[in-house]
């Protein structure tokens, strides 16, 4: 876990589009005791979905959809934005116990509901299954049978989801979490499946012509903003803000500019 502090100024076009909506402006005293009881926004990213945040080669800092939106929501609520930085989902979401963080960006799942109060997803994204080119699994109905083994990233959203549904494979988790390290578990265990989120496995098989993506996916990964179970009002603030940056085209916006291609999520259900 790293920490990062940032003023929490908002890419101009944020700026621009809260303005106009009228959101910006003094935060109720509530939200800001739950979001930022310490003065600051301490926002909790995830490095290990490049999808979603990356680092930028020549600041060193974080990019990408889930910074922007940090940095304007701590505009909103005018305080200083903290990111607190680490390599997988799951090590996000055990940091939650020791209060290291007072948002996170991560999947939807009923395990983290019961300590994290989500958004309605902002951004869906697929998860799917890359297999060695030549591997007799040609569908994703294909890869739950017996004396498949299928790896996963400990504690990531496909991981909580596969844990659920599988009835005849066996799940092998990389211990260290992140994606790239599941890959490297599943190249050198010789596993049958490495299942993940689809961008980063069509990258890594686009140069390595030795492997393929399946075509499907077995879950949408949808992605929320949340915080720890508890704080109400903090969690009303951001259900709201998500509505609203997803409405106003900033979660569109800040995709295009990080050059990702995954699907903004539709209003939640009234």
């Amino acid at each position: 876990m790293h920490t990062l502090l940032y003023a929490a100024l908002p890419l101009f076009v944020g700026m621009v589009a809260a303005v106009a909506q009228g959101a910006a402006g003094p935060a109720p005293a509530d939200v800001l005791k739950d979001l930022a009881p310490g003065g600051k926004l301490r926002a909790a990213l995830n490095l290990g979905n490049s999808v979603l945040v990356q680092t930028d080669a020549a600041t060193g800092q974080p990019k990408g959809v889930t910074p922007d939106l940090a940095r304007e929501l701590g505009w909103r609520l005018g305080v200083p934005v903290e990111f607190v930085t680490f390599d997988a989902a799951g090590k996000v979401f055990d940091a939650a116990k020791s209060g290291a963080w007072d948002i996170a960006f991560l999947a939807i799942e009923p395990v983290r509901a019961a300590e994290i109060e989500f958004t309605a997803p902002y951004v869906l994204i697929e998860g799917t299954y890359m297999v060695p080119a030549d591997s007799p699994l040609q569908t994703i109905a294909d890869v739950d049978r017996a004396g498949v083994r299928i790896a996963v990233g400990l504690g990531s959203a496909y991981d909580l989801y596969l844990s659920r549904t599988i009835k005849n494979a066996t799940i092998v988790r990389a211990t260290a979490g992140g994606g790239h390290e599941m890959i490297d578990l599943f190249v050198k265990d010789k596993l049958e499946v490495a299942a993940g989120v689809r961008q980063p496995l069509a990258a890594y098989a686009a140069t390595h012509p030795e492997m393929r993506v399946m075509d499907g996916r077995f879950m949408d990964i949808r992605q929320a903003m949340g915080t720890p179970k508890g704080r109400i009002a903090g969690a009303r603030y951001l259900a709201a803000f998500v509505e609203e940056v997803k409405a106003s085209g900033f979660v569109a916006d800040a995709l295009k500019r990080s050059n990702q291609s995954a699907a903004v999520a539709p209003p939640a259900a009234k």
